[in-house]
């Protein structure tokens, strides 16, 4: 019983530095049938590949798919559009003080360049003649959904801040401009 523990210690040894002197720089055995199912092929982006019914790699999204972190918006890039929203479109955001602060942060940064600080149309680049005609809030007829559609595609000269500001943020700066708008009366 002794002899067995001894040689059995003994091959374990063997073995073990067997397992450690192996070159890594070589493969390893491969167990499977297929090499496509160990080594899976790639395709290259738009070239043709036999999986698809049009046999291209490169699919386009599943029909009324969203892209994460987008939300739609329904109100088409349209005089029709911005009508629609003027009437219709409602904040989905609390009235308060946070979102009323928040607000004013972000019209100072993304606003007040052009409309002013007080949204009279005074703002610096109006003032050194850049950008003539810029509205005075109070000569105007808007409501939060026409404020909203406007930040979204622009208007006039007026260009699109969908892409610097998030939803909420946009909704954040209507209600600071609404804010805006009764105190010029």
């Amino acid at each position: 019983m002794k002899l067995l523990s001894k040689y059995s210690i003994l091959f374990l040894i063997a073995l073990s530095f067997l397992i450690s002197c192996k070159d890594k720089r070589n493969p390893n055995n491969q167990y499977m049938a297929n090499k496509d199912m160990y080594h899976s092929l790639g395709y290259e982006t738009y070239s043709e590949n036999p999986i698809f019914k049009d046999s291209m790699s490169a699919q386009k999204p599943v029909l009324h798919s969203v892209a994460r972190g987008k939300i739609p918006y329904d109100y088409p890039d349209s005089t029709e559009g911005y009508e629609l929203a003027k009437m219709n479109l409602k904040s989905p955001l609390v009235k308060d003080d946070k979102n009323l602060a928040q607000g004013k942060y972000l019209y100072s940064i993304y606003c007040a360049t052009c409309h002013g600080i007080k949204g009279d149309g005074q703002g610096v680049l109006s003032q050194r003649e850049k950008f003539l005609g810029i509205p005075n809030y109070k000569d105007r007829v808007i409501t939060e959904g026409s404020i909203y559609h406007v930040i979204m595609y622009g208007r006039n000269l007026m260009g699109s801040h969908a892409s610097q500001l998030r939803e909420n943020e946009r909704w954040q700066i209507v209600q600071y401009v609404e804010k805006l708008k009764s105190e010029l009366k």
